[in-house]
């Protein structure tokens, strides 16, 4: 099945050609977004996965669940990153943050 036969309504046949070739793109576009859905996903895993063996260290070592002067180094690292590639520093921080509270939370846990 081509592209435009996946993307393309019924009625497709009555739209006009931009409109089609808009929907091709847009199916391109879609595709690309999944895909990289999937990097965020598998690689969040491996960030967790990390995050998790430095918990065990942490709890085997009677050392704090969390680690302020890493975290700020990390909010700065990030804002920096953001900037050289046009991501917004503001969303970046806040997608950062969540991240670390939940890191904390599971060293917290790993503690009890």
């Amino acid at each position: 099945m081509t592209e435009t036969a996946k993307t393309a309504r019924p009625d497709a046949g009555q739209e006009p050609e931009h409109v089609v070739r808009a929907r091709e793109v847009l199916a391109k576009l879609r595709g690309d977004i999944d895909n990289l859905d999937a990097i965020l996903v598998y690689t969040l895993a491996q960030r967790f996965k990390a995050t998790q063996a430095v918990g065990r260290l942490k709890a085997e070592h009677d050392l704090p669940p969390a680690d302020p002067d890493r975290e700020a180094r990390q909010v700065a690292r990030l804002r920096q990153l953001s900037n050289d590639s046009g991501l917004d520093p503001e969303f970046a921080e806040a997608f950062l943050a969540f991240i670390i509270q939940e890191v904390i939370r599971h060293h917290e846990k790993l503690q009890s």
